[in-house]
């Protein structure tokens, strides 16, 4: 039986994508599942971050479709979808000159109108988002600046405040060190299990998507080859038809979800 609606807040039926004759993917079909946190993995270039970008609207389809909460994505207005869906992509540019809190602060467009004045519940928010990300004692600096890895983070505060039910967050470790990785993935864990969110990111370390996922979409040349729990899927052979490595797959010490060893082709002495 398929997903409804109501299990399944983003929907992609048969999707063909590509940009002009570039196809990526064809007749993809994809659920997300509501309250969970899904972790799409798969090699350089194999239709990760594009799928995103048809999920989130950014992208056309060529062909297909995208349910957002059991309607069309393509046409459900701007401001409706921001409130329901937050967006951090690969790549932010933020304006000259503008500080963390101001560009945090832009998170709270989709709750705004021409009557509506800023109120106590936009500024804790942006006071939330900035402190969950550890950016808050650089409110009053200039994004640029900041390091990528602060940039990161501010970027992520700002999709954070926006407070909407769904996350799509493209490669959001990207700049990090292995402390705020750490750090951030255990935020999403806190976001999605103590307060409902639906996440799903693009991930490149298959030990974090293995730790911290709840559910694995796993892509190869613009299909998705497997997907489900971590413990499910994530095997010696899965990885290897994914990836092309040969590796070893052992208990995690710490998570007791899949540890993947690469094999690699250098041995010592």
């Amino acid at each position: 039986m398929s997903m409804s609606f109501l299990d399944a807040p983003l929907e992609g039926q048969d999707l063909t994508l590509g940009y002009r004759d570039n196809i990526i993917t064809r007749n993809l079909n994809v659920c997300i599942p509501r309250g969970k946190f899904t972790v799409i993995v798969g090699p350089n270039a194999c239709g990760k971050s594009t799928l995103l970008r048809a999920l989130s609207r950014l992208l056309a389809p060529q062909s297909g479709q995208v349910l957002l909460d059991g309607k069309l994505i393509s046409k459900q207005g701007s401001k409706d979808i921001a409130r329901k869906l937050g967006l951090l992509p690969q790549t932010s540019v933020a304006p000259e000159g503008i500080t963390v809190a101001d560009l945090v602060a832009r998170g709270r467009y989709p709750h705004q109108s021409l009557w509506t004045q800023w109120s106590v519940l936009d500024e804790q928010a942006t006071h939330d988002a900035m402190k969950a990300t550890g950016v808050d004692t650089l409110a009053d600096r200039a994004v640029d600046s900041l390091s990528g890895g602060q940039r990161q983070r501010v970027w992520i505060a700002m999709v954070l405040a926006q407070q909407t039910p769904v996350l799509l967050l493209d490669e959001p470790t990207t700049y990090l060190d292995i402390t705020h990785q750490i750090e951030l993935l255990e935020l999403f864990c806190r976001l999605n299990r103590q307060q409902g969110h639906t996440l799903v990111a693009v991930l490149h370390d298959l030990n974090h998507a293995c730790r911290y996922a709840d559910h694995i979409i796993a892509m190869r040349d613009g299909a998705i080859l497997a997907e489900g729990a971590p413990a499910d899927i994530i095997t010696a052979e899965c990885v290897e038809k994914v990836f092309g490595l040969p590796c070893v797959i052992i208990d995690d010490p710490v998570s007791h979800t899949p540890l993947v060893i690469p094999q690699g082709r250098w041995q010592p002495d």
